[in-house]
């Protein structure tokens, strides 16, 4: 009896000590279990519908909707909030704005956030983990040595000489990210690939600058103007809302007919160049043999307005705005589990707790969005029919504080330092939100039921803040 307990103490001993020392193997136990590379594509003020699968018959985009088709497609995809500091914020923390507190002009990002963002997570895990690009937050010292493996940021101009040639930023990027995958292809990868493309240089006259091999893109297309470009559409606007940067950006971009030609074909050049660079990074994945296990997740930072409502650029809550491209690639999965658009309405938020959870990392109690890998199956139980958006940036009364709830049918809009003015839209009947029914007395009691969920909403949202010495 007292040899069989001891048999039975050593087994047990045994066993405890090996998920000890299991769990002190993070990259050997990850290769085991042939955990997914996983890349995350990200670019800048590219609203959902610059995209050939969006149903947008002039751009080119032939490398994204191949993704597009073979993958998951979010037809109803949105940024909780329209800038890209944000916005990137929220993509690293899993939080909304209002949680997380970073914009521009803002401390940087609380350490106790980033040390449950995802690359942080994926490489204490094992993961080799690397970014690329436009890096968008500010964070404490030392938080990227502990988030990546390897960092290569990049910034303006877009047209660079290397070596005596000129290559767009756009190239610079892929050149880098395929870099990292040659380099990390025997191991379990993260990789963060983040263009600059397709945002405006602000600076300059010409805006939007493309590689050389987009020259001839749409040369011989005529661009139509959006439903509401019409000057009655931004004339019937309150004062407040005609005083914007949005306002003041379109006389940049899109105040003449020649000018608007130029500037959208320039835009969308410049998402043709990253579509040609995604193609570069599909090649490399296959001739590295490691395409079949490498997931590819990609997204836009926020929306953007191209003339729409007389406005350019993003920060309002308008469909433009806060609508982006979302897309994810598992080719592990079936062809029936894959090859699909889904129409529930998710956001960017959701894509931090998916990056965890098909590398199958646990996903932080503290995270704010939900897991889409419940979409390979069908439809997640419970999902949500609504979403709640803001804009917070302080200190610049051209750019408004504002936040919106939308669900099915209905959108409401409202703004912080305009008290009195609401927006309310049908959505069913109006898509293009034209006709503001917040305007008409006997939708008085709608818009105080939707003011109460903004209250309840905004104000869980800031009990999760954090102090940012933490």
């Amino acid at each position: 009896m007292y040899h069989h307990r001891s048999r039975i103490t050593l087994i047990c001993l045994v066993v405890i000590c090996s998920g000890i020392i299991t769990s002190f193997i993070g990259p050997s136990s990850i290769a085991e279990r042939k955990a997914p590379n996983i890349i995350f594509i990200l670019t800048d003020d590219q609203r959902w519908d610059a995209l050939g699968f969006a149903g947008n018959d002039i751009i080119h985009t032939p490398h994204l909707d191949q993704l597009a088709r073979e993958g998951l497609y979010f037809k109803n995809a949105f940024a909780t909030t329209p800038i890209c500091a944000a916005s990137r914020a929220t993509l690293f923390t899993g939080l909304y704005e209002r949680t997380h507190d970073y914009t521009f002009g803002k401390l940087p990002l609380s350490n106790a956030y980033m040390m449950e963002s995802y690359p942080y997570l994926l490489k204490k895990a094992g993961y080799q983990t690397g970014f690329v690009g436009k890096f968008g937050v500010k964070v404490n010292q030392g938080i990227e040595d502990s988030m990546f493996h390897y960092v290569k940021k990049t910034a303006w101009p877009y047209i660079k000489k290397i070596n005596g040639q000129s290559i767009h930023l756009a190239d610079i990027n892929g050149n880098h990210a395929i870099d990292f995958i040659k380099a990390n292809s025997s191991k379990p990868f993260c990789l963060s690939l983040s263009f600059w493309s397709p945002h405006a240089d602000d600076g300059a006259k010409e805006q939007y600058f493309w590689p050389s091999y987009c020259d001839s893109l749409y040369t011989n297309v005529r661009i139509p103007l959006p439903a509401t470009a019409k000057p009655e559409f931004f004339e019937a606007l309150p004062d407040f809302l005609k005083k914007t940067m949005n306002r003041e950006r379109w006389y940049w971009r899109f105040d003449s007919t020649e000018k608007y030609q130029q500037m959208v074909k320039g835009y969308y050049r410049m998402i043709s160049g990253v579509d040609s660079v995604i193609g570069r990074i599909r090649t490399a994945l296959t001739a590295q043999g490691i395409a079949d296990n490498t997931i590819i997740v990609f997204l836009g930072d926020n929306g953007y307005f191209l003339g729409d409502r007389g406005y350019a650029d993003k920060w309002l809550m308008y469909e433009q705005s806060i609508r982006v491209p979302m897309i994810i690639y598992d080719p592990r999965q079936p062809a029936s589990r894959r090859r699909r658009t889904i129409d529930d309405y998710v956001l960017n938020v959701d894509v931090t707790p998916t990056i965890l959870q098909m590398a199958n990392l646990p996903v932080p109690k503290r995270y704010q969005g939900v897991s889409l890998t419940g979409f390979i199956n069908g439809k997640p139980e419970h999902w949500r029919n609504s979403i709640f958006c803001e804009h917070r940036l302080e200190g610049n009364p051209a750019l408004l504080k504002t936040e919106c709830f939308r669900d099915t049918q209905w959108k409401f809009i409202r703004y912080e330092d305009h008290p009195d003015f609401f927006e309310l839209y049908n959505l069913k009947d109006d898509p293009d939100e034209t006709k503001n029914l917040a305007l008409d007395k006997k939708y008085d009691r709608m818009l105080t039921m939707y003011r109460t969920k903004c209250d309840s909403i905004a104000q869980d949202l800031l009990s999760a803040r954090v102090s940012p010495l933490h």
